[in-house]
């Protein structure tokens, strides 16, 4: 007696009629449809956030207006000079501009991961340009209302003998990178350590082949019987 080729118990290979697997779309255009429309819903929150941390620079502005120390300079009616050559004020507001821009991208990064704890690239991006943007716009807004840069006309008005303040500057220009560097660090890692995991996957190994067996396990057909 010929064993016939497919077990009575399982379905051929190429039956069109059967079913998709669980949890898969019978339709692929669904399945784009919605990565597409997941990828518009990242942008539109990428720049929601990046306009909100630019803006949030306005903040970092005012406090290094007010936090940073002040350079003393002394006019004796034919040139300016500093009243102090061993002071280090001038870095001290480096050092202070650094410090706040490390702090506001830590919490800016914090804020976007509790504003959507399931990153992805177009936030982050958001997030690092915003910082950058942000760090810029402190800086030119501190130095516009600190002391006028006109030294010279400063010192006339101040008069001789007198001291006064020189221009809020930022020397180290590699400060502006502190805000979106910190921002991108301890967002990445605060999805590291609390973000959302993705589920494992469900491998599908097939039809498992084989004789058919009953409750008791034996086996209720056989090749060549």
């Amino acid at each position: 007696m010929t064993a016939p080729l497919t077990p009575p118990h399982q379905p051929p290979h190429d039956d069109p009629w059967q079913s998709a697997p669980a949890g898969a779309s019978p339709f692929p255009g669904d399945e784009a449809e919605k990565g597409s429309s997941e990828m518009k819903t990242e942008v539109r929150q990428a720049a929601v956030v990046l306009v909100a941390v630019a803006v949030s620079g306005l903040a970092l502005g005012l406090l290094w207006l007010w936090l940073a120390p002040r350079v003393p300079l002394i006019s004796d009616a034919t040139a300016v000079f500093l009243k102090d050559t061993e002071g280090e004020e001038a870095i001290a507001a480096d050092g202070t501009f650094l410090l706040l821009a490390l702090g506001f991208g830590a919490l800016s990064a914090a804020l976007v991961f509790l504003f959507r704890r399931r990153g992805g690239i177009p936030l982050v991006v958001g997030l690092a340009l915003g910082g950058l943007l942000g760090a810029v716009l402190a800086w030119q807004l501190g130095t516009w209302l600190g002391p006028t840069s006109d030294v010279v006309a400063h010192a006339k008005a101040a008069g001789t003998g007198v001291t006064f303040d020189a221009p809020l500057e930022l020397n180290a220009k590699g400060a502006l990178l502190a805000w979106p560097v910190a921002a991108m660090v301890v967002h990445l890692a605060l999805t590291a350590l609390f973000g959302p995991r993705d589920p494992e996957p469900e491998w599908d190994w097939g039809p498992a082949y084989g004789p058919a067996r009953d409750e008791d396990g034996r086996a209720a057909w056989e090749p060549g019987k």
